[in-house]
């Protein structure tokens, strides 16, 4: 697991590439699945969970149009921490997340099972079988002249 360490002036490390990083960084860490932890430099305390949250946040407010969470879902969230008896609500989002985006996957990989099989696709492929006989009918020509030559 790759450690990124936090210093006292929000400067985050690397500590496997030597070098300082961002959260734009870790954000590419997180999409291409590399395990990390993110602790204090001088305490050792694990601040992942703070981190993370930091991502979420400068992606919620990098583009208006792919905001995840509303204002309504922020204030049932709050609702929720404020409940006496906390629902379990990270596991349920937990799964709920992972479904969707394996759903997600699946549609990804149907459409461009799809597109592979579409009637331009099947013209394309057809135009370039045909370049290639008529390339090899040249050249066989091309040959025969050559030899008899």
């Amino acid at each position: 697991m790759r450690v990124i360490r936090k210093y006292a002036n929000r400067r985050l490390y690397d500590t496997e590439q030597s070098r300082y990083v961002t959260l734009e960084d870790l954000r590419g860490l997180i999409l291409d699945e590399v395990p990390f932890r993110v602790e204090d430099a001088k305490s050792g305390e694990d601040l992942t969970r703070t981190i993370l949250l930091s991502i979420i946040i400068e992606q919620e407010q990098a583009d208006g149009e792919s905001e995840v969470f509303s204002n309504d879902l922020l204030e049932q969230l709050i609702r929720v921490y404020a409940m006496s008896q906390p629902l379990p609500l990270a596991r349920y989002l937990e799964q709920g997340t992972r479904l969707m985006m394996e759903q997600q996957q699946r549609m990804q990989d149907q459409w461009q099972q799809a597109m592979r099989h579409s009637p331009m696709e099947l013209m394309r492929e057809l135009a370039e079988e045909n370049m290639r006989f008529w390339q090899q009918t040249i050249n066989q020509g091309q040959e025969r002249k050559d030899d008899e030559e």
